[in-house]
């Protein structure tokens, strides 16, 4: 089986690879924006041809939240019109198309959200997942083709920086650490939303038909719980304090709840067990 990976230098194609390497007869290929640039219908078109994927999945997105603001148009070209011509090569060649969206499609305002809750995106970003999500729908839904859309959050993993990362440097740098405490999520290891990603593969179309899915680690967390749990795996002794989001403005909005309740796909393990499982083994 032939796998197409977008945005092949990301963290989250890093552990897509990783994983699909171990699948029996699994020809990979993870191309980024030289290769492939999704915003290009003639690119697009060009390396559906000579690879001839039976699965794609895409990892390629704007992600720069707060630019965003400011770079809607390029957010939009990225996130939802470079999807649209994915799905549309999906169609044409009845591929499996599989594409990784976020929290930030919802306003926050709930304190969860399940797959079919209406998208009500809290900034510029949100909107062009937003976007994105609806043109894979208007074009492979209602059984027209194949889609997996995953609903993920808080990513961190090898192979890119993260917010384990970033508090694991500013521990060593900074006598102290703030960190926002009204903003409540699910931290999930790119490994095992790789592991799960595989999982709706096995699976497709039985136990685990197309469409929406939200796949994050379970639990959920502040900012600050996060960062304490990170500090108390690593044996970091730096103060961490909490404080509320209004002490730390940001150019988007960030939702308050960022919790996405899986309903019907792969279950992953505790937030936690994740964190100690990443400081442990890979890094």
């Amino acid at each position: 089986m032939k796998f197409l990976i977008t945005g092949g230098n990301g963290m989250l194609a890093y552990a897509l690879k990783n994983k699909l390497q171990a699948l029996h007869n699994a020809e990979i290929y993870a191309c980024d924006k030289d290769v492939c640039d999704i915003t290009d219908e003639s690119s697009v078109k060009k390396i559906f041809d000579e690879f001839k994927p039976d699965v794609v999945l895409n990892c390629a997105a704007y992600t720069a939240v707060d630019k965003a603001e400011e770079e809607i148009d390029i957010a939009l070209n990225i996130n939802a019109h470079g999807v649209q011509n994915l799905a549309k090569a999906a169609l044409e060649n009845k591929v499996l198309l599989i594409h990784y969206s976020t929290d930030y499609v919802f306003d926050g305002s709930k304190e969860s959200y399940n797959e079919d809750d209406l998208r009500d995106p809290i900034n510029a970003y949100g909107l062009s997942k937003a976007k994105g999500e609806e043109e894979i729908e208007n074009i492979l839904g209602e059984n027209k083709g194949k889609y997996y859309i995953i609903r993920t959050a808080w990513l961190y993993g090898p192979g890119g920086p993260n917010f384990v990362e970033t508090m694991l440097r500013l521990s060593k740098e900074k006598d102290s650490i703030s960190v926002v405490n009204d903003q409540h999520g699910s931290p999930t290891f790119t490994i095992d939303l790789a592991e799960a990603t595989i999982k709706l593969l096995e699976d497709t179309g039985g136990k685990y038909p197309f469409g929406i899915y939200h796949l994050t680690n379970n639990d959920d967390c502040t900012w600050y719980e996060y960062t304490c749990k990170i500090f108390e795996y690593s044996s970091i002794l730096t103060p961490v304090h909490p404080i509320d989001s209004s002490e730390f403005p940001r150019p988007a909005k960030r939702p308050k709840y960022s919790i996405l309740k899986n309903n019907k796909g792969p279950l992953l393990r505790s937030w936690q067990e994740a964190v100690k499982d990443y400081l442990e083994n890979y890094r």
